[in-house]
């Protein structure tokens, strides 16, 4: 597997790292635990080193989890995880990024990781009723204490990050970001590039959707989270087709598959792009991997974003009041 740095901050990792989310949370029931296990060590075989958890994925069963995967693996892996929330008999309960509370979120955390320290940290979602100052002050101390290597914002807006990164630098942002959500190139990359912060786009195949599995007859279950997401509406999927279909004209060219392009057309977008596709099955995982090895040609990239400009997308990425915690 090729390596990518985060920015300049020098924290090297796999050129496609591993969403782990799915695994405990979110997407129906979860895998039993002995098959998620081995999911993320053969990750690791397969040359994968950036693994993305959370608290509030579970809440805490992922984080649990990965420590037990990855405790063969420590030094040879990079685990990020994330602060932020509030969380209440087992369900969120708002935002919570006073400092006091980051400093106990990362006590826990490395409890449930089985570690010595988080490699990267990130805000899960900015707190309006705390400075960001106040926050990155925060976490400097708990990487005075050698209990955190680096930390990242995640869906901040431009203004938030510059506040952050002059107190302490930010290595990473961790957005949405793919062919069916752009939005962060209007404002959010070009500032990353400026500052030298790395990339991270979670749900880079739109969850699911650009893999061309998943269609307007597609049904989900019960628990999945994606029943109430507005994009994913039969309607939506319907009209989105179209984006599917792009990708699978260029897959058909490139011998590959339309999941390889999306993820191979975000590699291509900057070095410092690091995508977190996640998957519960070890086949869509090598499938994932090899997305790495598929190099777009410039005329590849104009061809797509040409058709893709041509292609109107239908469905906001999340029902109103999830919408108001993003792009603070």
């Amino acid at each position: 597997m090729q390596k990518r740095k985060l920015g300049k901050s020098g924290l090297e990792v796999s050129a496609i790292g591993l969403g782990c989310m799915g695994l405990s949370f979110a997407y129906g029931s979860p895998p039993p635990k002995e098959d998620g296990i081995r999911m993320l060590q053969t990750a690791v075989e397969r040359g994968v080193t950036f693994f993305d958890t959370a608290e509030m994925y579970g809440p805490f069963t992922n984080e649990e989890l990965l420590g037990e995967a990855l405790a063969p693996f420590r030094d040879e892996v990079v685990i990020a995880t994330k602060f932020g929330f509030k969380i209440e008999n087992g369900k969120q309960a708002g935002l919570d990024s006073r400092p006091e509370h980051v400093k106990e979120v990362a006590e826990a955390s490395l409890k449930r990781l089985r570690t010595d320290r988080i490699d990267l940290f990130y805000q899960h979602r900015v707190d309006p009723n705390v400075p960001i100052e106040d926050v990155a002050g925060a976490v400097q101390g708990l990487i005075d204490e050698g209990k955190v290597r680096h930390w990242g914002l995640s869906e901040a807006g431009v203004d938030t990050i510059r506040k952050a990164n002059s107190v302490v630098p930010v290595t990473a942002l961790q957005n949405e970001y793919s062919l069916w959500w752009r939005q962060p190139e209007q404002e959010v990359l070009p500032v990353l590039e400026e500052l030298g912060i790395g990339f991270v786009p979670f749900s880079p195949l739109g969850r699911g959707f650009l893999t061309g599995k998943i269609d307007e007859n597609t049904s989900f279950s019960s628990t999945d989270f994606r029943n109430t997401l507005p994009r994913f509406t039969p309607e939506a999927r319907k009209a989105n087709q179209a984006l599917v279909d792009l990708l699978a004209r260029t897959a058909e060219q490139k011998g590959a598959t339309p999941a390889q392009i999306a993820l191979a057309w975000l590699l291509a977008r900057a070095a410092w792009i690091v995508p977190i596709p996640g998957t519960t099955k070890v086949d869509r995982l090598e499938e994932n991997i090899r997305a790495a090895d598929i190099e777009l040609t410039d005329d590849d990239i104009r061809d797509i974003d040409e058709a893709a400009a041509n292609i109107r997308i239908e469905g906001s990425r999340y029902p109103p009041e999830l919408e108001k915690t993003v792009g603070r």
